[in-house]
């Protein structure tokens, strides 16, 4: 007698970015985009014929999604898109996030952030030639999010952040200095959490998993074509020779972990070899 069993797939869905909450570089990236081997991202194609699964798949995870956060956008914040260079560069996916920080003043309104930024793209195009800002993303201390360089916030856009390791992860930038004993503020170190566990989750990417990157040069901790293993969620001091993002920030990383890891529905023990018993592969080869 047949057995027929139903499998129900969870598709979750994103949200659209909202409002803008309004209140009142200590890093060494390598040479820009330009520069590097990249590949273009290509949208895989729908096989509308999948098999039906059979009972024995093998359990692997599928990806787990995490709402997408409001992010001021760079027209938002009023960046001059010809001071940069003309095209973005692409990886094949973000598999890891290095946390930094921008090195300058804590005390600042958050409605003076935009300003901020335009100085900082000035100075990261004009004197460092990086063709844009390094950073993929920053986050001010009331917890507000930006687009950082240019390319598509969802896409997996090749940045100048960490030397030897900007291939397949995204910069997040606090802005502020968080050396030993400065307090980081939890609206800042929530949307830093927020903000990985939506970026990561696009891959299926769990915060508190370990990953292997290879180096890219010989400028980072690591000599070019090593590679190494980080956290999901590392410090800019992981990959290359920097204090950034400075201890008081790097000390949150295991937090921020946990809490990214919370937001994409993860349970305390579960890792990221662990899930439903019905893969992508299962539903192509019927199980086998």
């Amino acid at each position: 007698m047949a057995l027929w069993v139903t499998v129900p797939l969870a598709v979750p869905l994103l949200a659209a970015p909202a409002g803008v909450t309004r209140a009142g570089s200590g890093t060494m990236p390598e040479s820009p985009p330009s520069a590097q081997r990249t590949e273009t991202v290509a949208e895989p194609a729908v096989d509308s014929t999948w098999p039906f699964p059979t009972l024995g798949a093998t359990p692997v995870t599928f990806p787990r999604a995490a709402r997408r956060p409001a992010i001021v956008s760079r027209a938002q914040w009023r960046a001059d898109e010809t001071q940069r260079d003309a095209h973005a560069h692409y990886a094949g996916g973000v598999t890891a996030i290095f946390i930094h920080h921008t090195d300058t003043p804590n005390d600042y309104n958050c409605a003076d952030v935009p300003l901020t930024l335009r100085n900082l793209y000035a100075g990261q195009t004009h004197d460092r030639h990086w063709g844009d800002l390094g950073y993929n993303f920053l986050v001010d201390r009331c917890g507000n999010i930006y687009e950082g360089r240019a390319g598509g916030v969802d896409r997996p856009v090749v940045g100048s952040h960490t030397q030897g390791f900007n291939q397949g992860t995204a910069g997040i930038a606090a802005i502020g200095t968080f050396g030993r004993g400065t307090a980081v503020p939890a609206p800042m170190e929530r949307a830093i959490a927020v903000l990985a566990a939506w970026k990561l989750g696009l891959g299926g990417v769990d915060p508190r998993s370990k990953v292997r990157l290879t180096s890219t040069n010989d400028k980072s901790r690591y000599a070019k074509g090593t590679s190494a293993e980080f956290n999901a969620i590392s410090g800019h001091r992981d990959g290359t020779e920097t204090d950034c993002p400075g201890d008081a920030l790097f000390a949150r990383l295991p937090a921020i972990r946990d809490m990214a890891a919370d937001l994409q529905g993860r349970s305390a023990g579960a890792s990221s070899g662990i899930g439903v018993p019905v893969t992508l592969q299962s539903l192509h080869q019927g199980g086998n």
